[in-house]
């Protein structure tokens, strides 16, 4: 990149950061510092705000950055990611929302503590909670890297890790100063952002092939070297029935998992009803929808204008491909047109990942400080603000972050946050579905099931080919990679329900038929509800 684009690139980003820190500081100057408000915003915004706010929240670097890679490069099979993120939301809108707004009040663990013993299943759903979080973050982490590797020549480490560091840096005041308030606003902006710049960027490769849909998918498939198998199943997926049962694998983590994703959840506590709560994912699923038909058309028209070559040489998991298409658009290297638009998409992918790391850290200090904290502490201690231990989880879940980011660089974004589905879908899931539509659902059920899919899933992972046993793993130099699947997801999910069942059927405890009455009442009614 040039100087020009450098310079254009980071101003423009410097003065979203701005913008940014000045919502956060104005935000938290007129805090009242309740939990409600650090937590929810004081349940105050309007289901358009919010569902602005939701697709903020959605549409991370996994869905700008990593799915248009994917597709980029493989064709049809990374296509698969954008039907699993968008029919996620289908389980989130007739299941989800308005229960989960009805029946809880910060996290998810207020869902199942309704009706359970609280100490066992909010230090079980804390725990699971803020493993999602970190997994989710560390994908963010992986983007920002990425861009700033292409920013600054692609051959900078100490940049990549610095800009890693920065981001986290920025995550932990925005979270630690203004809350849930000016997250949800940084979202909004940021949602605005990137739509705008998707629109724009879309109606230049339709320009760039006169509206043809078909030419622009003709023209990916011949310089992508695969000819029709790029526009056909089985490129990544279809090798062997490994790979097979890797696709299923991955769709059932997208398709489940958003429903137990923190960040997701938390926000269908800032509107003041469950009627908002639905208003806010039907918002939401229809900005989310329009995105994701756009990044079809980006991923394809990155492998027909840039072609899957020069997006694996400058980042071999394709992170890079949107940027590069932009540089194209624009006019090439060097051209003022491509500088300047070059620079805007770098801006908007900045603004994406400060804007997800920020509700995703939110969520994740909430667990700590709501849940675990609450239920760890000593009894007779002085007790603390649980505002005050959320503001500094936010510093402690930065850091791992970081860390992990920093090891993770390498990895494709959206492959990252495949994982953190398949471990939300196994954990958090069976226990919420569970704790909702099962009136003899127990509190030991409840903590086998948040255990027996969050532990499998993260084991899974570990000894997967992600980690150890092939040259794009984590761990190249090593091998111990004796589960074949790159996501766990298949077997996992089945035994988080089945661990919960299992939990349930063996315990010696007695259903609390008033308690569960009670929680379903008020899911299906919001009599009672925070």
């Amino acid at each position: 990149m040039t100087d020009q684009q450098q310079t254009l690139a980071l101003l423009l980003f410097s003065a979203f950061v701005a913008v940014t820190l000045g919502i956060t500081t104005w935000v938290g100057r007129n805090r009242r510092g309740s939990a409600e408000e650090f937590y929810a915003g004081g349940r105050l915004f309007t289901p358009m705000e919010n569902g602005f706010a939701i697709a903020g929240d959605y549409m991370s670097a996994a869905s700008f950055l990593g799915v248009t890679g994917l597709i980029a490069l493989f064709g049809y099979d990374g296509l698969l990611y954008v039907v699993g993120f968008l029919v996620a939301w289908l389980v989130v809108l007739f299941f989800v929302a308005e229960l989960v707004r009805n029946c809880g009040r910060f996290t998810l663990a207020d869902v199942v503590a309704a009706r359970m013993r609280e100490r066992p299943v909010r230090i079980a759903a804390g725990t699971s909670s803020v493993t999602v979080s970190v997994l989710y973050l560390v994908a963010q982490m992986v983007g920002a890297g990425s861009l700033v590797a292409l920013l600054l020549g692609g051959t900078s480490g100490a940049a990549r890790a610095w800009t890693v560091i920065g981001v986290g840096a920025l995550m932990v005041i925005y979270v630690s100063w203004g809350g849930m308030r000016a997250t949800t606003w940084i979202q909004i902006v940021k949602a605005v952002m990137l739509l705008g710049g998707t629109i724009a960027l879309t109606a230049l490769v339709l320009v760039r092939f006169h509206g043809d849909l078909n030419r622009l998918l003709l023209t990916a498939a011949e310089r992508s070297g695969h000819g029709a198998a790029f526009l056909a199943p089985g490129l990544k997926y279809g090798g062997d029935w490994t790979a097979r049962f890797d696709l299923i694998s991955l769709g059932l983590a997208l398709v489940l998992g958003t429903a137990g994703l923190p960040h997701i959840l938390s926000r269908f506590y800032t509107v003041p009803t469950a009627r908002a709560a639905r208003r806010s994912v039907v918002w939401a699923v229809g900005l989310i929808g329009g995105f994701y038909l756009m990044t079809i058309v980006l991923g394809f028209g990155a492998a027909a204008i840039v072609g899957p070559d020069a997006v694996r040489g400058s980042n071999a998991a394709g992170n890079t491909a949107v940027p590069l298409l932009a540089l194209d658009l624009g006019g090439g290297a060097g051209s003022t047109g491509g500088t300047v638009l070059f620079a805007i998409v770098a801006a908007v992918a900045f603004a994406t990942i400060l804007a997800v790391v920020a509700g995703i850290t939110l969520a994740s200090s909430a667990s700590v400080a709501h849940d675990l904290y609450a239920s760890l502490r000593r009894k007779g201690g002085k007790p603390r603000s649980e505002v005050a231990v959320a503001r500094v989880a936010a510093v402690g879940v930065g850091v791992v972050a970081i860390a992990l980011g920093l090891l993770a660089r390498d990895l494709n974004v959206a492959f990252l946050v495949g994982l953190a589905f398949a471990v939300a879908a196994s954990a958090n899931l069976p226990v919420l579905v569970y704790s909702l539509f099962w009136h003899g659902f127990t509190t030991r059920g409840a903590v086998w099931a948040v255990y027996g899919g969050l532990v499998p899933a993260v084991v899974l992972v570990v000894l997967s080919p992600v980690v150890s046993g092939s040259p794009d793993s984590l761990f190249p130099g090593a091998d111990f990679s004796y589960f074949p699947l790159q996501n766990p997801g298949l077997v996992s999910i089945p035994l988080g329900f089945l661990a919960g069942w299992l939990g349930t059927v063996t315990s010696a405890e007695i259903p609390d038929e008033a308690r569960h009455a009670e929680t379903e009442v008020r899911s299906l009614t919001g009599a009672g509800a925070a």
